[in-house]
């Protein structure tokens, strides 16, 4: 969520970075100007009411000691007055407030100067690309068709036990699913990152935390009874940790890891794209989360960039890094880095990683605070990043890989795996 203090000092430029989201901003901007002017004017008022209040409950003393009891009731009146006046005063503020509150929500992170300008997918800018894409041959098959091939992965199982997008691993699929996890929480936590489980159910508030509501919500699945949420990422429980927490500098960096399953609804997606694992409604994924000073958050960005690129690597696939465009960037961040894989048999790249920061967005909402050297309360900063996502890392490892032989897994997973190929 944006600052207040943002908005009284800077409105154009909220509002002119948001256009880069294609966000237009200005109405709503000036509707919370507008109510927090309203409640400025209404505390000033308040608290004049209030001071009168004080003055004259001191005056009513002195009268009564005197014994003027006809003056102190006239007195007495005036306060009552006053107090009435008070209350209808705290009301309207409360009012404002919550107006106040209600539209702050509703404007997304700013871009930072590096976001480039563009609308669509087709605008982000590639960034490197690592690795030779394969050559098959026109036999290639994709990943749902190998899947079955090789009895490792039952989408129609999945379909009769949930629904679609509900896939069932086997055999050396399942395998595969924990390898990657526990290679991947490894790989992080060999890199400073406290491993964490945390719930896949969230409440409201961990889910208005990271601004997944009330941005996201119909995506989620709402578990109604309770009101909770099943976490469409790890980034939820593990970032929400700290909500409500004030740091020291020493603290930081704050690192941690996760391995969840993520639930989404995907409503409207539909077509070719969709197919096997390239969409699914509940998927494996491991994330890496950092809290960070402010000033040095872009350095950790770009630290975490450079290992996930480093553990893509480590898998042998070709590979790309994209830096979001604004029109393509989600609600909360401030900027995103994309990575994607490239499928051979499919004929095209798939996303399998978003690293992001979301600098003081986030940490407003969480109410993440720090004390620093001089003991003011400063909001950190915020990132995430996916380190990985399964689905599509495994459908570019079965179709990559695949040989007449079998699939062969790389070498850097064959200890988590047990097995060389998939035949």
């Amino acid at each position: 969520m944006l600052t207040l203090k943002l908005l009284r000092e800077q409105p154009d430029f909220v509002v002119e970075r948001l256009a880069v989201k294609h966000f237009d901003a200005r109405e709503i901007v000036d509707k919370i100007l507008e109510a927090d002017r309203s409640r400025r004017a209404l505390q000033t008022e308040l608290d004049a009411c209030l001071a009168s209040q004080k003055s004259l409950a001191a005056q009513i003393g002195a009268l009564m000691k005197a014994g003027d009891k006809a003056a102190a009731e006239t007195i007495k009146a005036q306060v009552a007055q006053l107090k009435d006046r008070s209350k209808t005063l705290e009301e309207q503020m409360d009012n404002c407030s919550k107006q106040q509150n209600d539209l702050l929500v509703l404007l997304p992170n700013l871009p930072c100067a590096e976001v480039p300008e563009g609308r669509t997918a087709e605008d982000n800018v590639v960034v490197k690309q690592v690795g030779e894409i394969p050559d098959l041959g026109p036999d290639a098959l994709p990943h749902w068709e190998l899947a079955r091939k090789y009895d490792i992965i039952d989408f129609d199982l999945g379909v009769k036990l949930t629904g679609a997008g509900f896939p069932v691993y086997k055999g050396k699929g399942a395998r595969l699913q924990r390898a990657l996890i526990s290679y991947f929480l490894d790989f992080n936590t060999a890199a400073g990152y406290l491993e964490v489980e945390p719930p896949v159910m969230v409440n409201e508030a961990s889910g208005f935390g990271t601004g997944q509501l009330p941005d996201k919500e119909g995506q989620m699945y709402h578990a109604t009874v309770d009101n909770f949420y099943l976490v469409p990422t790890a980034e939820v429980p593990v970032t929400n940790i700290y909500r409500d927490v004030i740091l020291q500098e020493k603290d930081f960096p704050v690192k941690m890891t996760a391995y969840t399953p993520c639930f989404r609804r995907e409503a409207g997606s539909y077509g070719k794209d969709v197919r096997g694992l390239n969409r699914l409604h509940q998927f494996d994924k491991v994330e890496i989360v950092q809290l960070s000073l402010p000033e040095k958050s872009y350095e950790a960005l770009d630290g975490m960039v450079a290992h996930v690129e480093k553990l893509v690597r480590s898998l042998g696939l070709p590979f790309r890094i994209l830096r979001l465009c604004g029109g393509d960037m989600s609600f909360t961040s401030a900027i995103t880095y994309d990575f994607e894989v490239y499928s051979e048999a499919q004929k095209r790249w798939l996303e399998v990683s978003s690293v992001s920061n979301f600098e003081s967005y986030q940490a407003n909402r969480l109410k993440l605070r720090y004390k620093d050297a001089n003991g003011k309360m400063t909001l950190a900063h915020t990132l995430n990043g996916s380190s990985l996502a399964l689905p599509r890392i495994v459908a570019a490892l079965l179709e990559n890989n695949q040989t007449a032989e079998g699939i062969v897994i790389p070498e850097t997973l064959r200890p988590y795996t047990g097995f060389d190929i998939i035949d």
